[in-house]
């Protein structure tokens, strides 16, 4: 495993934070700016990219965008440290006895989770290889516990193509795609655009679905291969209890903060409000960011069922949150800049002029998982190269939701590789990044070959 080793030197040793990337992005784009692009006329072209830069940062679409997709994060945080859903897990991992039907159950639950919400997955992957631990430690069977980590994440390889996906969230919002072209491409390319691009375009397209069912399929039995060779791991861990409630000492008003009739009535009332309202949408497989965490919140309140209990969630995911919140309007800058200096033009025509229709998936499979590696957030990828792609794509003439998607599987894959995501499976697991990387990067390997093929033949 020399190559994993490598690898994570290099990331360790000039990789900085992703919040100093951002930085250095924006510094970059502003230099290339100045290089490439007019200046406008009487005004100090420094000037002006600073003004485009600020507007860029408090765009207020886009500022919409990044709480919608915090609450994604910490709404899926919240699901998973609820007591049934720990309760779930528990009784799953009573399942297994060993290595093999551990990274079996472990990697196929979690890629079925992240389908439906990256952030739900993510910590689900991370508490499920920790308990499997634990139970290894009580039931006194051997396991590979870094293999049983790297498991626990693969649902990061999937999440950008299940039904949390940024990308293909925000083009399911009706004007979301002429509003991102909008002073970027002339009005004979914003008159081309559909009002929005439904989920049975992209999530639930038949191309779609068929690769996330043969990674589905193919990724939890490469695992189960490996598993079944793997050499066991020293464990020592405590156990791990992800919620928390205190009812000793309640007075007067705080007892409303336990009340369970509160909690769980409002959660209900939260969900039949959903239902009422988006019914009709379901049904046309309509749904966007604002659909999905109104669900997750009342479905978090049900199961967390007060709202001590919720609370105390909140304060746990909202942790996790805290890069999205202050890289997010830096990318939005980024893109301020690119837009209003006509960068994105250019650029777009550069790969016009060196793709061809069957060719431009795939050259925007591989920049999307170059990016990610950088900007390790499929929000943020999505605002910088969102325009690019949908450029391209409608001059040469490639469907909007394979170019989408091609840059959706782009994103993802190299998490296998980027460790950002990892942190919050680390920080429960305990794990180190070097001891998950040599499976994530076998992992990354199989996806990127499927999602080719896919590309180019379905």
């Amino acid at each position: 495993m020399n190559i994993t080793k490598t690898i994570e030197t290099v990331f360790k040793r000039f990789l900085p934070s992703p919040f100093v990337i951002a930085i250095l992005l924006t510094v970059l784009t502003m230099v290339l700016a100045w290089f490439f692009t007019e200046a406008p006329k009487d005004e100090s072209h420094v000037l002006a990219i600073l003004s485009w830069w600020e507007h860029g940062i408090w765009n207020n679409a886009l500022l919409v965008f990044a709480y919608q997709m915090m609450l994604i994060l910490v709404l899926g945080h919240i699901l998973v440290l609820s007591k049934p859903m720990n309760y779930l897990i528990e009784k799953l991992t009573n399942l297994v006895n060993n290595t093999s039907n551990a990274v079996l159950l472990v990697s196929f639950a979690t890629m079925l989770v992240s389908f439906f919400n990256w952030g739900l997955g993510l910590i689900f992957g991370a508490i499920m290889a920790r308990k499997v631990a634990e139970a290894s430690q009580l039931r006194n069977f051997d396991i590979n516990y870094p293999l049983v980590g790297a498991s626990g994440y693969v649902g990061l390889m999937i999440w950008h193509g299940g039904m949390s996906g940024s990308a293909p969230l925000k083009v399911a919002e009706s004007g979301h795609l002429a509003s991102l072209m909008t002073g970027i491409s002339d009005s004979k390319i914003i008159d081309q655009l559909p009002d929005l691009i439904s989920f049975n375009e992209t999530i639930f397209s038949g191309f779609n679905l068929i690769l996330f069912g043969i990674l589905l399929i193919l990724i939890p039995m490469f695992l189960y291969q490996i598993g079944k060779r793997s050499i066991s791991t020293p464990i020592n861990l405590p156990i791990y209890k992800g919620y928390v409630t205190d009812k000793e000492n309640l007075n007067g008003a705080e007892r409303l903060d336990h009340s369970r009739i509160l909690g769980i009535g409002f959660g209900s009332v939260v969900l039949f409000a959903f239902f009422y309202q988006y019914w009709g949408d379901l049904q046309q497989l309509i749904i966007n960011p604002n659909m999905l965490n109104f669900f997750m919140l009342g479905l978090g309140l049900l199961l967390h069922g007060s709202f001590k209990s919720f609370l105390n969630a909140v304060e746990e995911a909202i942790k996790g949150a805290s890069g999205i919140l202050i890289q997010f309007p830096l990318y939005f800058g980024i893109m301020g800049i690119m837009r209003e200096s006509g960068m994105v033009v250019e650029i777009s025509d550069f790969f016009v002029s060196i793709a061809t229709p069957m060719t431009l998936p795939i050259f925007t499979f591989f920049s999307g998982g170059l990016v990610n590696i950088f900007v390790p957030s499929g929000g943020g990828q999505w605002a910088v190269q969102g325009p690019i792609v949908v450029e391209s794509a409608l001059k040469l003439g490639v469907p909007l939701p394979k170019a989408i998607m091609a840059l959706a599987y782009g994103d993802q894959i190299t998490n296998m590789l980027q460790p950002f995501w990892a942190l919050p499976l680390l920080g429960i697991t305990k794990l180190k990044a070097k001891e998950i990387l040599p499976y994530t990067l076998m992992v990354m390997v199989i996806g990127v070959v499927v999602f080719l093929l896919g590309l180019l033949f379905l």
